[in-house]
């Protein structure tokens, strides 16, 4: 059972670290605003059908980041563990506030359709505004996963894991689009953390069950005085009976 346990976990962990950096690089590609109109309310009136799946594969990209976040944080369980652990916490509330923040995009496209552009791009700045979603969604939660994931890579590399390259591409990927405007170059950003969390998944596919559960704290537990007592007891009663 522990086996069959621990093979789930290592096969969803690799698979979710390969899966979600691939849904972000997919929704950055069919996102009309990457190629389009850099005025959302425009370019997602121009094709609303990818506007949404935009929006929907945004989403479950973040989401599945902080699931596979909270598997990878298996192999720092003996180096990097205060690092890995704080940046994995942070990771997670910033990949989950980041896959809420998604609804947006189809509000966005619906002002669009119902409002002269300058209307709707107003309406939308009103909403993104209110203190609810700023210090609710957006402040300082979305910096705590674009700058969280790459730090979790970095103990993870600490941890003798994976090589230095995965670190820095996942950095240059996540940190290096926050002063890139949004567009062509985007796409070859976030392909870079496809490649390094995608790195980290095939290890962890190609792990056998024995290497996976080696990384789990040892099973031994401390002799506790009642326990000492008796073995004393045997002992003397074994004596005895010699």
């Amino acid at each position: 059972m522990f086996t069959q346990s621990a093979r789930f976990r290592r096969v969803a962990t690799g698979a979710l670290l390969v899966l979600a950096p691939l849904l972000l690089m997919l929704a950055v590609i069919v996102d009309p605003g990457t190629w389009g109109d850099d005025r959302e309310a425009v370019s997602y009136g121009d094709n609303p059908a990818l506007a949404q799946l935009e929006s929907v594969l945004f989403h479950w990209s973040w989401l599945l980041t902080a699931v596979a976040v909270i598997g990878v944080l298996h192999v720092v369980r003996r180096r990097a563990v205060v690092l890995g652990h704080v940046a994995g916490v942070l990771s997670v509330l910033g990949a989950i506030n980041m896959s809420a923040l998604m609804l947006v995009d189809p509000v966005e496209w619906w002002f669009g359709r119902h409002y002269p552009v300058a209307e709707a791009e107003r309406l939308t700045n009103e909403v993104l505004g209110l203190p609810g979603v700023i210090f609710g969604y957006q402040m300082p939660w979305l910096f705590f996963a674009l700058f969280g994931v790459p730090l979790v890579t970095v103990a993870v590399w600490r941890a003798g894991f994976v090589r230095w390259w995965v670190p820095a591409l996942a950095a240059v990927g996540y940190i290096g689009a926050l002063p890139v405007p949004y567009g062509p170059a985007t796409v070859v950003l976030w392909t870079l953390p496809l490649v390094a969390l995608g790195s980290i998944g095939l290890r962890i596919l190609r792990m056998s069950d024995a290497d996976w559960i080696s990384y789990y704290p040892s099973a031994a537990l401390p002799v506790t005085a009642e326990a000492a007592d008796a073995g004393a007891a045997s002992e003397t009663a074994a004596g005895t009976a010699a």
